[in-house]
C-alpha cells in the first residue's frame, strides 16, 4: 500500500509538471504553424509517462476490429478515471474525446483540449449539448474519430449503466460506424473516490464495427441497444486482472 500511494503521488506529481512545462509551448506551435499534431505526440508522451510511474500495463485484443483509416465513434464503458488517457493511448493515434465540460474548469488542460479538436459536452443542458453534438458530428465528417463513454459517469460495477444517446445521435447524423469498446481492470486500478493508482494490467477488447449507414435518428435507441450488447459480450469475468500478463 505504502509503495502504491508513492508512486500515486510520483504520478500525479510529475504529470502535472509535464502538463504545465509542455502545454504551453505545445500550444503555442498549434495556433501559430497549425501543428495539431503536436498536441497529440505530447499527450500520448504524457501518458506513456504516467503509465509507467503509475506502473498501469495494458493489453488490446481485436486490434483487427480498429478502422484507423476512416472516422469513427469508438463506444467505450467507463470504470475508473484510467479509461480515457488509457483508450486514448491504446486505440488511435490521433482519437478525439467527447468529454464532461467540468473539465474546463482545468483552463490549460481545457484549452488543450480544444486545440486538439476534443469537444465538451454539458448533458445538464440540453441547447448546449444539442450544439456539441453537432460540432461533433461535423468533425466525424470531416475524418476525425471520436471516443465516448456513454455511460456519462464510472460504474462501480460490470454491469453498464444507461447509455446516453449523444453520441450515437453524432454517429448517425455523421453516418459513421460505432466501435465497440469493452475495458477491464480499470476499476481495481483506480477506484471511484479513491487517488490511489495500483499498478495492474487492463484488458482493452475491441469488438466488430457497427455500421450506421442508412440508420435514421428515429432508430437511435435500436442502435444503442445493438452496441450495448456488443460491449457486454466483449466482457467477460477476469479472475485476478493484477496477476495478467501484458
Amino acid at each position: 500500500m505504502l509503495i502504491a500511494a508513492l508512486r500515486s503521488v510520483s504520478t500525479f506529481v510529475a504529470v502535472s509538471l509535464y502538463v504545465i512545462l509542455v502545454a504551453p509551448p505545445g500550444m503555442a506551435l498549434a495556433v501559430l504553424f497549425g501543428w495539431k499534431d503536436v498536441l497529440y505526440l505530447l499527450g500520448h508522451a504524457g501518458v506513456r509517462l504516467g503509465l509507467g510511474l503509475s506502473g498501469i500495463r495494458y493489453r488490446v485484443t481485436g486490434r483487427e476490429n480498429l478502422p484507423l483509416d476512416q472516422a469513427a465513434v469508438y463506444c467505450a464503458n467507463h470504470q475508473s478515471n484510467v479509461d480515457p488517457p488509457l483508450l486514448f493511448h491504446a486505440l488511435h493515434p490521433r482519437i478525439h474525446i467527447l468529454y464532461k465540460h467540468e473539465l474546463d474548469r482545468i483552463p490549460l488542460l481545457a484549452r488543450a483540449f480544444r486545440l486538439g479538436g476534443f469537444i465538451p459536452i454539458d448533458r445538464r443542458n440540453k441547447e448546449s449539448a444539442m450544439r456539441s453534438i453537432e460540432v461533433g458530428a461535423d468533425s466525424l465528417r470531416a475524418g476525425n474519430s471520436f471516443l465516448i463513454f456513454p455511460e456519462g459517469t464510472r460504474s462501480k460495477t460490470d454491469s453498464l449503466l444507461p447509455f446516453k444517446k449523444g453520441g450515437f445521435v453524432m454517429a448517425i447524423k455523421a453516418q459513421v460506424p460505432i466501435v465497440p469498446v469493452a475495458v477491464q481492470g480499470g476499476r481495481t486500478a483506480m477506484r471511484k473516490g479513491s487517488w490511489l493508482i495500483k499498478p495492474v494490467v487492463v484488458d482493452i477488447r475491441v469488438g466488430p464495427m457497427i455500421e450506421t449507414r442508412g440508420v435514421r435518428l428515429d432508430d437511435r435507441n435500436q442502435l444503442i441497444g445493438k452496441v450495448r450488447r456488443a460491449i457486454e459480450q466483449l466482457i467477460v469475468p477476469i479472475a485476478h486482472p493484477s496477476q495478467t500478463s501484458a
